[in-house]
């Protein structure tokens, strides 16, 4: 019993510099594994964003076998035109990872996925009286060196 006694007033807790130490280690080990998981959220949605184009590229150049020419921006921007006309695309390939829209914007945006479609010329088309032949579809990238990513029609 006398050793006993004598083990509780040696053990008389931790000083504060050690629960300080403790807690700073914690805090760096915390921040470094929030860090890594951004990292890698960050490089799922970027790679989501590049198969969402890839999609979006494959069924824009099917349409254009059939067609001899690709959507306006117009047509792609209506979802029951896309579901009806481009039916092998899940509607989901329109919208960045970031964004609640399905809508395409006419140039590259943070979150939003760009459409730009011209006629022979460059310029405006609306496949009445000048068809849609060349097109650029662009997914602007996060946290990367490559800050876009880019298909062009094949025509």
């Amino acid at each position: 019993m006398n050793s006993l006694s004598k083990l509780r007033k040696d053990n008389r807790g931790h000083s504060f510099l050690e629960l300080v130490a403790v807690c700073v280690i914690i805090g760096i080990l915390a921040t470094i594994i929030i860090a890594g998981f951004a990292t890698v959220e960050r490089n799922r949605q970027n790679q989501q964003r590049q198969t969402d184009i890839n999609n979006i590229y494959q069924q824009l150049e099917a349409y254009y076998v059939v067609h001899s020419f690709y959507p306006t921006f117009a047509n792609m921007n209506d979802t029951i035109w896309v579901g009806t006309n481009l039916p092998n695309l899940n509607l989901n390939s329109l919208r960045d990872p970031k964004s609640k829209s399905y809508l395409l914007a006419s140039l590259p945006t943070k979150d939003t996925f760009a459409y730009q479609v011209t006629a022979a010329d460059g310029g405006a088309c609306n496949n009445v009286a000048l068809p849609c032949v060349h097109y650029t579809l662009t997914a602007t990238l996060i946290g990367t060196a490559q800050h876009t990513y880019v298909r062009s029609s094949l025509n």
